[in-house]
């Protein structure tokens, strides 16, 4: 996705935009037992870093990073 002013900032829940844009991202660099081995604290990174993220790594918990990653594999499914 890129990035311009009328794209709206993603916060934690929202699991879906953030699987989009980890998709977009990295691509069929990840299949789904790929996904599932992401070590947390490089998927936080990882999700830090989007254009669009506004969330803090302070809100961050290890519940979020779960949807996530269900998501991103759900997301890697539907692009197969």
């Amino acid at each position: 996705m890129t990035e311009n002013k009328f794209t709206l900032p993603i916060h934690w829940n929202d699991h879906e935009d953030i699987a989009i844009e980890l998709y977009e991202k990295f691509g069929d660099d990840f299949d789904e037992s790929k996904i599932y081995r992401i070590r947390f604290t490089d998927l936080l990174e990882w999700v830090l870093s989007l254009p669009n993220f506004k969330g803090t790594r302070d809100e961050s918990n290890e519940g979020h990073l779960e949807q996530i990653q269900s998501a991103w594999v759900y997301e890697w499914r539907d692009n197969q």
